[in-house]
């Protein structure tokens, strides 16, 4: 299970599905379910993807972000649909960017998604530096530290109070079911069972 801003959908969709999520695990990170069919691993989102692809966990739901960032060989089983958020090409409104103002020749952009941000330049055949951060970006073209921002946004409210503009949006991202593809072969009753009550929810 990721901590953060999918947790308390993926608990009330576990919920749901028949896996009740005790109310308050304290500082625990491995909970049993209430019903005692499974073990809940809380972890940070980013840190999904290992412990499933390396069976620490048979299964694990995450945001389709993080998978971008991830070179981790899981199985995307399905999109649950919830957590929706759009990665975007963001900059300062009065740069003019989203208004067809050309790049600088050395383009700096900061993100948390240095990945897809490489990949999304580079696929534009426009060379940059990107600048990886780790906290509010938006803060880095306000103060001259990069030009634009690669980042998720959910409403765009961030980006308004800070008078910065979308310029182009790369990817749409959700909440996924991924599996271990060796432990799915070998709870492959059990795992799918567990996936159609969570897409029914």
């Amino acid at each position: 299970m990721p901590k953060g801003s999918l947790y308390a959908e993926t608990v009330r969709r576990l919920a749901a599905a028949g896996i009740v999520v005790p109310e308050n695990p304290g500082r625990r990170l491995v909970v049993p379910s209430l019903d005692g069919s499974a073990d809940l691993l809380l972890l940070r989102a980013t840190d999904v993807p290992a412990y499933v692809e390396f069976g620490a966990a048979d299964c694990g739901i995450v945001g389709k972000d993080t998978l971008w960032e991830s070179d981790r060989s899981v199985a995307e089983l399905a999109d649950l649909g919830f957590g929706g958020c759009r990665l975007v090409v963001a900059g300062r409104r009065a740069d003019g960017y989203q208004n067809g103002v050309r790049y600088p020749t050395f383009l700096r952009v900061a993100t948390k998604f240095a990945r897809s941000a490489q990949t999304y330049f580079s696929e534009r055949d426009l060379p940059c530096e990107i600048v990886a951060l780790h906290g509010s970006v938006e803060l880095a073209p306000i103060v001259g530290l990069a030009d634009v921002i690669v980042d998720l946004v959910a409403t765009g409210g961030t980006l308004e109070a800070h008078d910065m503009v979308e310029i182009d949006q790369i990817a749409e991202s959700t909440a996924r079911f991924v599996v271990n593809q060796v432990r799915f072969r070998a709870k492959y009753d059990a795992i799918t069972s567990l996936l159609r009550r969570l897409e029914r929810t």
